[in-house]
């Protein structure tokens, strides 16, 4: 009774504790119910590996969001943001050329480099030519150039119109035919720029590669790795993956719809967008792929670092 007396006794304290806890339940509803918004990211194509499996976790641990990514080739997705009908928070870009794009059309001011890779050529383990890929590094066999040139091999690549290792395959055919002293060897491997029967979406041609229904393709070194396709390495002169041969690269030359284009160092660059619908997360995104932990994630996806390349400004 004693007891009862004094919680009666107690009543209005104990009230308003109760109407405190029903404030504070309501304010841990109102959290609940706005979380961190989601960061949204397009991104090179080609990335899909690193960023779905590695970059996205990486970013839930570290700055509490979701990562919702949009992978395309990145001229489109540059073609695309700067004529307004895409808004993501973040654009990263292979090569230089998508990224002054979209600095251009004014949507954004400055992008960072934070990795880079090279070109290859990938090819399925099914082809009938595996073995003769596997051994196209060795003294007196056959070298991968003219097994490329073999009549009936299926060779797959990405549009040049739309994604830019689809102009640099074709940049470096051009580097290679005058590396080695062939006339010609990128118009007898690839037929005219625009081939139908070679041309793919990008992730449409690694699973090609994988199922068996081609037997080679181009390919960055971070896709093959990533697809644990085999794959033929090229030299430093040719495949676009060494800063330091810039102007080298530069002999090469294609035409497309009356434009003529060079290749650029295979460098990757990432900017927050002027109109991004959360432009501190996206501000914190961007520094982030500058920092350690991202260049050991990239590493671990066989990403070389940036070298020298500098940031691109408006």
């Amino acid at each position: 009774m004693k007891i009862f007396a004094t919680l009666a006794s107690r009543r209005p304290v104990t009230a308003v504790w109760f109407t405190f806890c029903i404030v504070l339940a309501g304010a841990g509803a109102t959290a609940a119910a706005s979380p961190t918004p989601p960061l949204d990211v397009a991104y090179a194509g080609a990335m899909g590996a690193v960023m779905e499996r590695a970059v996205r976790p990486a970013i839930a641990r570290e700055l509490g969001t979701e990562l919702r990514g949009r992978a395309q080739g990145a001229l489109g997705l540059a073609n695309l943001i700067a004529a307004g009908g895409l808004q993501p928070d973040v654009f990263i870009a292979v090569t230089p050329a998508p990224m002054r794009i979209v600095i251009a059309a004014g949507k954004t001011t400055r992008a960072i480099p934070f990795a880079r890779t090279e070109m290859v050529i990938a090819y399925s383990p099914r082809s009938r030519y595996a073995a003769a890929f596997a051994r196209a590094g060795q003294p007196d066999a056959e070298p991968w150039w003219r097994i490329l040139t073999t009549a009936g091999l299926r060779f797959g690549r990405t549009d040049p119109r739309t994604d830019p290792q689809g102009l640099n395959i074709i940049f470096t055919l051009e580097l290679a035919a005058d590396y080695y002293r062939q006339p010609g060897l990128a118009a007898r491997i690839l037929g005219p720029a625009e081939n139908p029967r070679q041309i793919f979406d990008e992730p449409d041609v690694m699973a090609r590669l994988q199922a068996g229904q081609l037997d080679a393709s181009s390919a960055y070194k971070i896709q093959a790795t990533a697809f644990d396709l085999p794959y033929v390495a090229l030299p430093a002169a040719i495949n676009l993956g060494d800063a330091a041969l810039a102007d080298r690269y530069r002999r090469a030359t294609v035409t497309l719809d009356g434009r003529t284009f060079h290749p650029q160092p295979l460098v990757f660059y990432a900017a927050a967008l002027a109109a991004a619908p959360h432009p501190a997360l996206a501000a914190r995104f961007v520094q982030w792929l500058g920092g350690a932990r991202a260049r050991a994630i990239f590493a671990r996806y066989h990403y070389d670092g940036p070298g020298g390349a500098k940031p691109l400004e408006r």
